[in-house]
């Protein structure tokens, strides 16, 4: 796919304010994502935007992957008292101890799940037998009867945060779901 050239691109409306949304949007948004580590960041991300904007957990993107060490799971699954002390006293991320507990158990639940054979990725794309669910492009909803299936199969192997609308907002970022509206130029789009 061509990536347009210029600010005028026809674009989902949430993405035409802030450049860091336009460049997230038209690079990341609705890209079908298979890389499990990278599946397992945005949800850790989406657990921490709760109750934020999107464009603030984006703006401090880089400061997290810095905190957590890039998101590697087995990194973060070893954190201690000492790292949560270091996190909370962290500007440059969202400071909830909650959400930085979640992110440290959803490190051990990812491992687990690993040295169980289990692969993340195929776990988080099982639910739609690896194939994306095109949005209709008209209508914008903040969770769905599978986001809902998958929130209560997350929570039941012990991840926090991840509730139906949490979800649903993961499953749009990592491409589970492409939700582009329709005269989006990403509308449908595989990449």
């Amino acid at each position: 796919m061509t990536m347009p050239n210029s600010l005028s691109a026809r674009r989902c409306p949430w993405a035409d304010g802030d450049p860091l949304m336009r460049e997230y949007h038209d690079a990341e948004w609705g890209v079908p994502q298979r890389d499990p580590r990278m599946l397992w960041e945005m949800l850790m991300l989406e657990g921490f935007q709760a109750g934020l904007s999107w464009v603030t957990i984006l703006r401090k993107r880089a400061a997290f992957r810095a905190a957590f060490a890039d998101f590697d799971p087995v990194k973060v699954a070893a954190f201690g008292a000492r790292d949560i002390d270091r996190l909370m006293a962290d500007p440059g991320i969202v400071r909830a101890r909650a959400k930085i507990d979640a992110t440290i158990r959803g490190a051990q639940i990812y491992c687990d799940m690993q040295q169980r054979g289990e692969d993340f990725a195929a776990f988080c794309w099982s639910f739609t037998d690896g194939a994306p669910i095109l949005g209709d492009g008209k209508s914008w909803v903040a969770s769905t009867a599978l986001s809902e299936i998958i929130s209560k199969e997350f929570k039941r192997r012990g991840f926090n945060f991840v509730g139906p609308t949490i979800t649903y907002a993961w499953m749009q970022a990592v491409g589970i779901v492409n939700d582009h509206s329709l005269d989006c130029f990403r509308c449908h789009s595989a990449s």
